[in-house]
């Protein structure tokens, strides 16, 4: 889709509802829907951290949206794709700083050059004791991206209409950190399998996206 009609399309969405678990659970893997309605967070005392779900034009002006593969390393979110973001650092004043401050950090987009479209619902991540805060923005005039070579193997630029496309949700059967084996409803973009945390905050997305295009 071209990115200008993108951009009017997508100023829509500011003034719908969210829609919530329901559309995360459709991305949930299996056995993870009982596990969070169970889960009291109140004595989890969860960690807290934010994310950025950019949409940017390509060269031909039309829409992607940006997501990351990260590093190899000793933890739960161990080479998986995901969203820009991180944990909140001391120096973030407030959730929307945090997940700016990050995508700068892991991708090299400004905070300045970055228009936040609508804050999405949370989502707890048991496996990482984090609640994460996921933001959609624009990158309207989009620079070359920077990878922080740190934390980040991959940057993937998905077309939107291949993350529009139904065909591209596919089940896959993985071993996780807290289960070995199991049915597991993902994305395929890019070649890669998105699953989890942020296929589920992908779902809502997708929700959000099809009321207005």
């Amino acid at each position: 889709m071209d990115f200008n009609l993108f951009e009017h399309q997508v100023s829509k969405i500011k003034d719908l509802p969210l829609p919530g678990e329901a559309s995360q659970y459709k991305m949930a893997p299996q056995g993870r829907v009982a596990d969070l309605k169970q889960i009291n967070l109140t004595q989890k005392n969860p960690r807290k951290a934010a994310v950025m779900a950019l949409f940017y034009p390509s060269e031909e002006k039309k829409t992607n949206l940006l997501l990351i593969l990260r590093k190899t390393y000793k933890g739960v979110h161990s080479n998986q794709v995901g969203f820009p973001g991180g944990k909140v650092e001391r120096i973030d004043n407030g959730l929307l700083n945090t997940a700016l401050r990050e995508t700068h950090e892991e991708v090299g987009v400004e905070p300045k050059d970055v228009t936040v479209v609508k804050e999405l619902s949370t989502i707890f991540i048991p496996p990482s004791n984090f609640m994460v805060q996921p933001y959609m923005g624009l990158y309207k005039e989009p620079k070359p991206f920077r990878k922080q070579d740190k934390e980040v193997e991959t940057i993937l630029e998905v077309p939107l209409l291949d993350f529009m496309d139904e065909k591209k949700i596919v089940t896959k059967k993985l071993t996780t950190s807290y289960a070995s084996n199991i049915e597991v409803p993902a994305f395929k973009l890019n070649g890669y399998i998105v699953w989890g945390a942020t296929a589920m905050m992908l779902s809502e997305i997708k929700e959000l996206l099809k009321q207005v295009m």
